[in-house]
């Protein structure tokens, strides 16, 4: 039984429920220690034994039939070398830590030609990280949960591959030391998570290239994480400031309707961003001359008020505009700057926002870079910006791979594809056998908008001569050295406002501290109640930005639109916001500095109480913590509210679904209940180690 992990086969079935029954807790420990031999879907008895594995059912939920056996005979043995070179310089001494941080010694590694696959233990179950996904805890489920990596224009779906790829975790320790894993690969991956505890990593290319660090708090971790792989960028002052957006506003008159309602309610903001809809047929490096006629003189008149203008920029440009009339593709065309066909040659064709077919820029490409520069520069004289705001970089195409499809071969269909959306490297993207400067895109997809930041990044600060603004919808290993992010697409739903404090936490693992979502909800209709809750909540997110797409029937989400009530409650949020920014601005500096979080700090920050208060029947979130150096009650910090927001089960009416809008807006919330709440969560937190609520 042990050998088989659990299993009978169907002729000694009846003799074995007893011993199962007897057993039961020794079957239980077997379920969890199966590494899945067959992860690829279609798995059969028959396919699964070929493999020399073994097959057998079970109840429990995601757990594979198909595993490895216990008793396999192939393994490796690592060999253990140890070069002494004499020195009187001063020692380093390694203590052993009791628990084993890297362990694998449960199955075969497998290092084939688009196959790797490595397996090890973890201490506990106490696992964070792996990105960008959505999913309902900051703690991960370990029941055989798959989470796949490949950059993708996905709107937040649990458990989808997303826009980024970070392939990095932190386990917290069963003595509440920390360490954290980064697997330095770009290729499609998937990693499982099984309750041994075990992680299961799987590639289809490049190298397993892993980095351990040995904490042994969680912010040392991130500490020494972002070390390797780049600080975080000091964002500018301005850029904290509470920010508006829309995809949708259509017309540069009813844009200065919302500047104007927004000034009417005295609504505080700093920054106005501009999606596609001010571009002349969304062709990048154009604006609207009809609908937005007048749009530079607006941006001037904007930043001469202390406003400051973020313009939108996709990677595609269409190649069928009349000759002469289109300088970015001509320009791009004659310096060689596309992604080609397989051919190497011929430039990839796919669809997208612009009319016609788009070709795509290779940002690996020093050319394209010079490309990129030269266009940014020249666009800076005709709308005067202050920041660039960089989106559908996965790179995303409207069809499955470009003109004509892509060939049937090992690059594009390969022998294992990871859990991820559709099971294709090639839906909604380019082709694999792509051909990009740094090799096929089957190497560096998810490597396109981490090259597209840099030049960004650097363009806006040539640009503008001050500290660059740069957001980035796909993100990688290293983006925070110069990005920001936000959470994408996200739906005008109780649950994404909620999952946003988890999206955000584990971005500041990821070295990408300025983060945050569209508050009120991008795709869907949002409501009075959930955006105005959103916004109370939006307020205290690193990046702050109400954000929504056109179509919507709600046309306008923006805190001026829902009334008296609704501004005086927003402006009041956004005002504790802004008193804080001296804090927060200095927590960005200590991160870029010294690494770290800045959305969560819990190892130097105790609680003492926290309570929701609603006072003249309007809601405000007032935290008060007690600091482990300033016992001050009256101090009001970030950190306190950060650590608020890690009670997720206690964000009461912030992410309660409400059973009435007009009693829960015109009425008072009983204060005791609250209180109730939190102070049962304040006392489970003292019990358990930082994270594992």
């Amino acid at each position: 039984l042990v050998k088989l992990s659990g299993c009978c086969s169907c002729s000694v079935m009846s003799s074995c429920s007893a011993i199962i029954l007897v057993q039961g807790s020794w079957l239980a420990v077997a379920v969890q220690k199966r590494i899945d031999c067959h992860p690829q879907p279609g798995a059969s008895q028959e396919a699964c034994e070929a493999r020399g594995c073994t097959w057998c059912s079970t109840d429990v939920p995601n757990a594979p039939w198909c595993f490895f056996p216990e008793d396999s005979p192939y393994g490796y043995a690592p060999r253990h070398e140890l070069k002494v070179i004499p020195s009187k310089r001063s020692k380093l001494i390694l203590s052993p830590s009791v628990c084993h941080r890297w362990d694998s010694p449960l199955v075969d590694l497998f290092f084939s030609n688009q196959f790797l696959q490595i397996t090890t233990t973890v201490p506990s179950t106490s696992v964070y990280g792996f990105g960008e996904h959505e999913h309902p805890t900051f703690k991960h489920n370990m029941d055989f949960v798959t989470y796949g990596m490949f950059s993708r224009d996905q709107a937040p779906t649990a458990f989808a591959n997303l826009y980024g790829v970070h392939p990095f975790y932190m386990c917290v320790e069963p003595d509440s030391n920390a360490h954290g894993v980064l697997l330095l690969n770009s290729n499609a991956q998937d990693v499982t998570l099984s309750p041994n505890p075990s992680l299961t990593f799987r590639t289809i290319g490049g190298i397993l290239d892993f980095y351990l660090f040995l904490g042994p708090t969680p912010e040392n971790v991130v500490q020494q994480y972002t070390e390797a792989i780049g600080r975080p960028h000091m964002p500018a002052y301005w850029s904290l400031g509470f920010q508006l957006s829309r995809w949708g506003y259509g017309s540069l008159d009813v844009l200065k309707e919302t500047v104007d309602r927004m000034k009417r309610y005295d609504i505080p903001y700093d920054v106005q961003h501009y999606d596609i809809d001010y571009m002349e047929r969304r062709l990048d490096f154009t604006y609207d001359k009809v609908n937005f006629a007048g749009l530079p003189e607006f941006m001037k008149e904007m930043k001469k008020n202390g406003k400051h203008n973020v313009v939108i920029l996709d990677p595609f440009i269409t190649k069928d505009e009349e000759p002469g009339t289109y300088r970015p593709y001509e320009l791009g065309q004659e310096m060689g700057v596309w992604i080609n066909n397989s051919d190497g040659v011929t430039p990839a064709v796919g669809q997208a926002w612009p009319p016609g077919d788009s070709v795509f820029p290779d940002y690996t490409n020093p050319r394209t870079v010079e490309w990129w520069t030269q266009l940014c520069l020249e666009f800076k004289d005709v709308l005067d910006y202050d920041g660039i705001w960089i989106d559908m970089n996965e790179p995303s195409n409207f069809m499955r791979g470009q003109y004509p499809g892509c060939a049937d071969n090992e690059i594009n269909n390969p022998p294992y594809t990871p859990s991820i959306s559709d099971r294709s490297l090639a839906q909604k993207t380019l082709c694999p056998d792509s051909k990009t400067y740094l090799g096929d895109h089957y190497n560096t997809h998810s490597l396109f908008g981490w090259s597209q930041t840099e030049p960004t990044f650097n363009v806006v600060q040539q640009a503008t001569g001050k500290r660059p603004f740069v957001l980035s919808r796909s993100t990688f290993v290293g983006s925070g050295k110069h990005s920001a992010h936000w959470l994408g697409d996200n739906f005008s739903q109780w649950k994404d406002l909620r999952r946003s404090v988890i999206g955000i936490l584990e971005f500041n693992l990821f070295g990408i501290p300025y983060i945050g979502a569209d508050i009120c909800g991008f795709n869907y209709n949002t409501t009075y109640e959930l955006c105005l809750r959103w916004m109370q909540l939006g307020s205290f997110y690193p990046f702050s930005r109400n954000h929504n797409a056109e179509g919507n029937s709600v046309s306008k989400q923006n805190p001026a639109v829902f009334g008296d009530a609704f501004a005086k409650i927003s402006r009041a949020t956004l005002r504790i916001r802004y008193s804080l920014l001296p804090y927060l601005y200095t927590l960005f500096y200590e991160s870029h500095v010294h690494g770290g979080t800045v959305f969560f700090f819990i190892s130097k920050v105790r609680v003492t109480y926290l309570y929701l208060l609603y006072l003249n029947e309007i809601n405000e979130i007032c935290i008060l913590i007690q600091n482990t150096k300033r016992p001050h009650t009256e101090s009001l910090m970030f950190h306190s509210i950060c650590v608020f927001f890690l009670f997720s089960t206690c964000i009461c009416m912030l992410s309660m679904k409400p059973t009435s809008v007009s009693t829960k807006l015109r009425k008072q919330i009983e204060m005791f209940e609250c209180r109730s709440r939190c102070k049962t969560e304040i006392h489970e937190f003292r019990l358990k180690s930082h994270f594992e609520n």
